[in-house]
């Protein structure tokens, strides 16, 4: 069975965990794709012409949201206009941005997806990460981000610094579920356009709500999130091992991602758990099982909803009702009757490597 394009960015969406806020310089050059995957990736003419009623159906998404004035409904129509050409001025992603930060309850979660108010090797924006700086210092997840910049530019003793504030954090929150909620919030409020259902194929999303599934976590998908790789570089047993402060620091911040917003996150946390706390190992490699279990099942759910109205509906009314990614991962499993504990001798399919979170 052929998936559309726009199904499998989807369904990458809905179990996405290491979109960034600028292409990351640490990943590898990708291989080039085989002659049969490039002759699959040509859409159709019926495909393009339900692409472009999708993009139009987006842009009438923002210019009736962009009359609103509050921070929700200005960062969805923010997020909504980011990947669309040609927009006018006071429908741009950065005008919205801008009013979005300005609204009332505005917070660190717009700041956080001003990050990529940028181009080119300017991303993050600099401003808003100095501002994050300021509103978020609490939160590991922004030290993540310094961390990163340091990173790249080879600076030791700024990685250092990084995972030592990041150590002292409460908390670590990527804000994607403010981003989702704003998306998610805007999308119904116009019906789609009819032929942004039609031409579809198996799997492809037939009524109103599987189109505003399909756009709502297709726009989130690209919600600005920090590599991790770093941390895991940093973080390794051998260095640990050698150094205490290090060690204590790595696992005070590894503690901050397994509780915390996200799921590649915790997949992080509990790896560095594991590894240099070796009498925690047997239970973090527990705890990971049941994650990949859960963003499997999650996965499976969110591509079954783009053509089934009965859990379609349950995961819009979740995703506009705020939270965290896991959150939604595990109230989504629980909607659904899915335990959130692996079953016994389950394993995943293939094991990668935890969290390098270096690519899309």
């Amino acid at each position: 069975m052929r998936r559309q394009t726009l199904t499998i960015a989807l369904v990458a969406a809905l179990c996405a965990s290491t979109v960034h806020a600028a292409p990351q310089k640490h990943k590898s050059k990708p291989a080039p794709p085989s002659s049969a995957a490039a002759a699959q990736a040509v859409p159709s003419a019926e495909d393009k012409a339900r692409i472009q009623a999708l993009l139009q159906y987006q842009r009438d998404l923002v210019t009736v949201s962009a009359l609103r004035g509050d921070a929700v409904h200005l960062l969805g129509a923010a997020l909504l206009a980011r990947p669309l050409p040609d927009q006018k001025p006071e429908f741009t992603f950065h005008r919205l941005a801008e009013r979005a930060a300005a609204a009332p309850a505005a917070g660190p979660g717009v700041t956080w997806l001003r990050l990529a108010d940028c181009e080119g090797n300017n991303c993050p924006n600099a401003e808003m990460l100095k501002e994050l700086q300021t509103q978020a210092a609490d939160n590991a997840a922004m030290w993540m981000l310094v961390m990163d910049e340091a990173a790249q530019k080879n600076d030791d003793k700024g990685v250092r610094d990084a995972l030592s504030k990041a150590a002292a954090a409460k908390t670590y929150d990527d804000y994607y579920g403010i981003g989702l909620q704003g998306v998610a919030s805007v999308v119904g409020t116009l019906p789609p356009l009819p032929a942004t259902m039609q031409g579809t194929q198996a799997g492809d999303p037939k009524t109103a709500l599987g189109v505003e599934l399909l756009i709502a976590f297709g726009v989130a998908n690209q919600h600005p999130r920090p590599s991790l790789k770093p941390l895991l570089d940093l973080c390794n047993a051998d260095r640990a091992s050698k150094d205490d402060a290090l060690k204590s620091d790595c696992l005070k911040t590894a503690h901050a991602l397994e509780w915390g917003s996200s799921p590649i996150g915790r997949a992080v946390g509990l790896h560095i758990h594991g590894e240099l706390d070796p009498s925690a190992k047997a239970s973090t490699d527990n705890d990971a099982r049941n994650l990949a279990w859960q963003i499997q099942n999650y996965a499976e759910i969110g591509y079954a909803a783009l053509t089934d109205n009965r859990r379609a509906a349950p995961l819009l009314d979740a995703a506009r009702s705020g939270g965290t990614e896991l959150s939604l991962v595990l109230s989504t499993l629980r909607t659904n009757g899915v335990a959130v504990e692996a079953p016994q001798g389950w394993q995943p399919q293939t094991e990668a490597a935890p969290a390098s979170s270096a690519g899309h």
